[in-house]
């Protein structure tokens, strides 16, 4: 199961810390402010528990979307390449 994850903060030392999450999570940027990774349901659950942690009371938004292997089959990127990286992650 994929888990995508996407926010909208406009602090920025608040925002390089959920970035920093999501990737010691294993997650990879695929834009600016999104993360995507296969992760299993604890991992996904001990992500959920940091990341409100670390938004706290702070404005912001973050959301965490499942996305299963059949789904991401469909996935369409239109437009330049991000230049983010997507190692370890293989689409078809």
């Amino acid at each position: 199961m994929y888990t995508l994850v996407i926010y909208d903060i406009t602090d920025d030392a608040l925002r390089l810390r959920i970035a920093e999450a999501c990737k010691e999570f294993g997650l990879v940027r695929i834009q600016k402010s999104a993360f995507l990774g296969k992760i299993d349901s604890q991992r996904r659950k001990s992500l959920r528990i940091r990341l409100k942690e670390i938004l706290g009371s702070n404005p912001g938004n973050i959301q965490i979307f499942l996305i299963c292997e059949a789904d991401m089959r469909f996935r369409e990127m239109i437009g330049e390449p991000t230049g983010y990286e997507e190692e370890g992650i293989m689409f078809l």
